[in-house]
C-alpha cells in the first residue's frame, strides 16, 4: 500500500483544474480534484464570453501563444469526439479609423506568425456585405474562432476524471499544506474538514491560486507574483440578433474591448468592459453585480461598429474577473507556470494568471501539467519574440 493518500491533489476545479485532474488520471495515477465552491467551474470558468480563441494576440513564443494555438486545436477535437455542442462562427475584428486599420495589420501579421489558421483581411465593402448593420473600413476575419459551450466540456472531463477513478471533493476549501517526507499534507476546511497526504500538488485556484499558494509551507513569498483583479460586465441584447459572426474592436488596455459574441442559440451579448478593482481586492470581496447605470459606456462603444443600436435595448447579464499579474497600462503579461526550478518545492507546479486565453488553452495546459508531474518533463517556457505585445 502506498504511504501516500494520493498520487496527485489538485487545488481548483475549472476548466483548467479539471482539465489537469483528468490528464493526470489518464496516465493511470490516483488523483483528488478540490473545488472550493458548490460546484467545479463557478467562477472564472463560467463568466467570460464561452469564445474558443484563435491565437491571435499573443507574442509570438509566448506560452498564451502555444498553449491558446495548441489547445483550440484539441478542444474542438476534444468537443468533436465527446459531442459537446459548438459553432465555428469566425470573428470579425473590425477597424473604424485610419490608426485602427494600421493596428488590424499589426494583429493579422502576429496572428500569421503564431500559426494561426484561417485568416483574411477584408474591406469595407466585404464587411456591409457580411454584417450589413456594420461601419468598419476593413475588418480582419477569424475563421477559426468560435464559441462553445463549456459547462458541457467541463462535465465531459469530470467523466474522464471518474473514468480513470479520480475524485472530486467540492465544498474543500484549503486551508494549509505542510511539507512531509518529500510529499504534501493538504489540510481542507469546510463542511467536512480533513486531512489528505499526496506526493504531488498543483495549485490551479484561478482567482485563489496566489491566496492558496501562501498557504503552502515553504512557498518562498517572493515567488507569489501579485495579482490584479479586473472586472468585466456584459449587457445582453433584447431582441434579434444582427450578427451572424462574432465581432471585436481593436483591443483596449486590459482586454479586448466591448464585444458582441453570440450565444449557441444566437442571442447576442456584449462585454466585457475593463473595471480594475482596488489594490487589495480578494476574491471573496468581488462584487458580480452589473450596475444598469454602466449601460451609457456599453452604448457608446457598441456604436463606434453599430451605429444604429437601437435605445433601451441593452438588459444587464453578469460579470467575471480576470486574475492579471500586471496593473493597468503595464502592458502584456503571460502565464505564470511554476515548478521546483522557480521555488524549490519538488513536486510542486502552480499556475497563476490563469486569465484569458485560459479556457481555450486548458486542455494544452492539462497534458502539459500532467507530463510534468507524472513524467518529469519540463513545464514549458515561453520563447518570445517580443517581451511584450
Amino acid at each position: 500500500m502506498s504511504e501516500w493518500d494520493f498520487d496527485t491533489v489538485v487545488i481548483g476545479c475549472g476548466m483548467v483544474g479539471m482539465a489537469i485532474a483528468a490528464a493526470v488520471a489518464a496516465r493511470g495515477q490516483a488523483v483528488l480534484a478540490l473545488e472550493a465552491g458548490s460546484r467545479p467551474g463557478e467562477e472564472t470558468s463560467a463568466r467570460n464570453s464561452e469564445v474558443v480563441h484563435a491565437g491571435l494576440y499573443y507574442p509570438t513564443g509566448t506560452l498564451k501563444h502555444r498553449f491558446c494555438v495548441t489547445g483550440r486545436r484539441m478542444l474542438y477535437d476534444f468537443m468533436d469526439r465527446t459531442g459537446v455542442d459548438y459553432r465555428k462562427c469566425g470573428k470579425l475584428i473590425v477597424a473604424t479609423s485610419d490608426a485602427e486599420e494600421e493596428q488590424l495589420g499589426r494583429i493579422h501579421a502576429l496572428g500569421t506568425a503564431n500559426g494561426v489558421e484561417g485568416l483574411e483581411m477584408i474591406p469595407a465593402a466585404e464587411v456591409a456585405r457580411r454584417e450589413p448593420v456594420l461601419s468598419a473600413q476593413a475588418a480582419l476575419l477569424s475563421h477559426e474562432t468560435g464559441v462553445f459551450d463549456s459547462h458541457s466540456v467541463l462535465q465531459r472531463q469530470l467523466a474522464v476524471l471518474e473514468a480513470h477513478e479520480g475524485l472530486m471533493a467540492l465544498r474543500s476549501p484549503v486551508a494549509s499544506v505542510e511539507r512531509e517526507g518529500g510529499g504534501f499534507r493538504v489540510h481542507t476546511g469546510g463542511d467536512d474538514p480533513t486531512t489528505i497526504s499526496t506526493r504531488r500538488l498543483v495549485n490551479a485556484a484561478g482567482l485563489w491560486a496566489p491566496g492558496v499558494a501562501h498557504r503552502i509551507e515553504g512557498m518562498p513569498p517572493e515567488a507569489v507574483p501579485d495579482q490584479w483583479l479586473a472586472k468585466g460586465c456584459y449587457f445582453r441584447l433584447s431582441g434579434r440578433s444582427p450578427f451572424s459572426h462574432l465581432i471585436y474592436p481593436v483591443p483596449v488596455d486590459g482586454g479586448l474591448g466591448v464585444h458582441a459574441t453570440l450565444d449557441l442559440g444566437g442571442a447576442t451579448r456584449f462585454g466585457p468592459d475593463v473595471e480594475w478593482l482596488p489594490p487589495g481586492t480578494t476574491p471573496d470581496r468581488i462584487d458580480y453585480r452589473v450596475d444598469p447605470a454602466r449601460a451609457p459606456v456599453f452604448e457608446e462603444a457598441i456604436r463606434r461598429y453599430w451605429p444604429d443600436l437601437p435605445d433601451g435595448r441593452l438588459e444587464p447579464d453578469y460579470s467575471g474577473v480576470r486574475p492579471k499579474l500586471r496593473g493597468p497600462g503595464e502592458g502584456f503579461f503571460d502565464f505564470d507556470l511554476q515548478d521546483v526550478e522557480t521555488h524549490g518545492l519538488s513536486g510542486l507546479v502552480n499556475l497563476f494568471g490563469m486569465e484569458s486565453p485560459g479556457l481555450t488553452s486548458a486542455l494544452a495546459l492539462g497534458e502539459a501539467v500532467a507530463a510534468a508531474v507524472c513524467e518529469q518533463q519540463p513545464l514549458p517556457r515561453a520563447e518570445p519574440a517580443e517581451a511584450t505585445g
